[in-house]
């Protein structure tokens, strides 16, 4: 038993030692080494072990971008309204948020592309200093919602209705782009980025005097189109530019990145 034991222990290191020799082709490139048969009749016939690698062959990674123009732009705007009561302050604040929903409306925003993002009512603090302590002044009623514009060319248009209609409580935290459907722009950039581990491939298997087999694997790693957003754009009535306010779009960068594994000879 003692004797079987040595055999096993004598595979097992021969199978360490192979794996710790295994050879590197190139970057990304590895060759698995050989499985080993060993004779142990005192184990009952042939002990065979096969040492794999999980990174066995040509491992490229390929980029692909595109630049898609805007076609939806998302504006973060609302009401903010503050009184010395709740009730005035959310009268206030319902009144003149009336007007900007008309007001999007009016310039063919659709229902359905206007959603509430923050609503909130909070109590206006105000720190005394020869009492040394804190009161409350007053309430102030927040209503924010995103709006979808479809026509990019009425985005100034409607923020300016809007400061019109809201007066000194509009508010306009964001504006942001995108692209209502970015699945060309997917297609093209994903086709790029196959192009481009294709030619990594080939340039590695050129250098590194390989050969390269057929394709084992391939799979889609980071795909996203991050939407163009500008915070701080906020906007009262007073301060408001003369109309029409200027938007400028710009471009999107959409982005594909893939992963592909050819084997090796």
């Amino acid at each position: 038993m003692k004797k079987a034991w040595l055999i096993l222990s004598s595979v097992m290191l021969a199978v360490v030692l192979i794996g710790a020799g295994g050879c590197v082709v190139g970057e990304g490139a590895q060759v698995s080494p050989p499985s080993i048969s060993v004779a142990a009749p005192e184990l009952g016939g042939t002990f065979g072990m096969v040492y794999s690698q999980q990174q066995v062959g040509l491992w490229v990674t390929g980029e692909g971008k595109t630049m898609a123009t805007p076609d939806v732009v998302l504006l973060s705007l609302g009401i903010e309204a503050e009184a010395k009561t709740v009730a005035q302050a959310q009268q206030d604040a319902a009144a003149a948020m009336d007007g900007v929903m008309k007001a999007l409306k009016s310039n063919g925003v659709a229902e359905k592309d206007i959603q509430t993002q923050t609503f909130s009512i909070y109590p206006v603090r105000k720190w005394v200093k020869d009492d040394q302590r804190e009161i409350i002044t007053g309430y102030r009623v927040t209503n924010i919602v995103v709006a979808k514009i479809r026509q990019v060319d009425k985005a100034g248009t409607i923020i300016d209705d809007v400061a019109e209609v809201g007066g000194n409580l509009t508010r306009i935290d964001s504006i942001g782009f995108t692209v209502d459907d970015p699945t060309p722009y997917y297609k093209e950039a994903r086709a790029k980025a196959i192009g481009d581990a294709i030619e990594k491939a080939k340039q590695m298997a050129q250098v590194a005097n390989i050969k390269l087999g057929k394709l084992l694997y391939i799979s889609e790693g980071t795909s996203y189109m991050p939407p163009v957003i500008v915070r701080d754009y906020a906007m009262k009535a007073e301060g408001a530019a003369p109309a029409p306010t200027p938007i400028s779009p710009g471009e999107l960068e959409v982005q594909v990145t893939v992963q592909m594994v050819y084997d090796i000879r």
